[in-house]
């Protein structure tokens, strides 16, 4: 059923550096079987004999239907887990548990979308560009970090974007600045209808302020440390305003990870905003 999660063991099909990421394409035909873009995968790390029992949380980049299906993500190395993934070789095996969280929503009719990535971020934002252009979409791209080397997919976005704006805040690839600095003008100039976006959480801020500012839709997919992926922790909540105006503090792996940017309350992300429901001196009779 696409969509439903299941637990696999994976074979490592190739490991590759992509200048500052590392990207693991594993054997998983479960979970590719169920791949829409904008989910998620969490996978087991340090072997059976570790100390590191929570799991780590990766967008998925692609999804082929080689050997049953395989699944490719992409990330840094950030501490004793990913280091671990950085090594894995091919033929190792890896407990993977996917596809999970909620997927990015389609345009019925053919749109113009603007794709903005950071860091990494980008990584899901392929998948989706393909189920578009397969909708008559126009897909345009904005890609962007600190350096060259953490712009990831530059080459593809300009291989499959009707334009691609790249940008870096040391100047080294593209224009200086940020995403959020070449957004407006790159909105005006595609007439963009909708924007999806992924990165860090400050330029998801950024992207949805301007996104409002042109009164045009915007969804986010929010990264937030998570430590079991399906919901029962509580650790990567945020709070997200419903369609009854309530605040609410949802779970990212299960309610997300992809929301309507100015739902998102992102001032208040890390935080347990006071009128957010069952919150201490909230409104409980709601």
């Amino acid at each position: 059923m696409a969509g439903t999660p299941v637990q696999v063991t994976g074979t490592v099909l190739t490991t590759r550096r992509v200048d500052a990421y590392h990207a693991l394409t594993v054997v998983a035909p479960g979970i590719a079987d169920r791949f829409r873009p904008g989910h998620f995968v969490t996978v087991a790390v340090g072997g059976p004999q570790t100390s590191m029992l929570t799991r780590r949380a990766f967008a998925v980049h692609d999804v082929k239907s080689d050997y049953g299906g395989t699944v490719e993500f992409v990330f840094a190395v950030r501490g004793p887990g990913t280091a671990w993934l950085a090594d894995r070789k091919a033929r190792d095996a890896l407990d993977m548990v996917g596809p999970l969280g909620r997927p990015f929503p389609l345009p019925r009719d053919p749109a113009t979308c603007l794709l903005v990535g950071g860091e990494y971020g980008s990584a899901p934002l392929f998948a989706l560009a393909d189920a578009l252009h397969q909708r008559n979409c126009r897909v345009d791209f904005v890609l962007g970090a600190a350096s060259s080397d953490r712009v990831f997919g530059a080459l593809r976005a300009r291989r499959i974007g009707e334009t691609t704006t790249l940008t870096t805040q040391d100047g080294s690839l593209g224009m200086r600045g940020s995403v959020v600095d070449v957004l407006p003008a790159v909105i005006a100039d595609t007439r963009a209808d909708v924007v999806y976006a992924c990165g860090p959480m400050p330029m998801l801020r950024g992207v949805t302020a301007v996104c409002v500012e042109f009164d045009i839709p915007v969804q986010v997919s929010v990264e937030e440390a998570m430590a079991c992926g399906i919901g029962i922790c509580m650790t990567c909540v945020v709070p997200v305003i419903g369609d009854d105006g309530a605040t609410r503090m949802v779970r990212v792996c299960t309610e997300g990870p992809v929301f309507r940017g100015e739902r998102v309350r992102f001032d208040d992300v890390g935080t347990i905003p006071f009128d957010a429901l069952g919150a201490p001196g909230g409104d409980r009779g709601r």
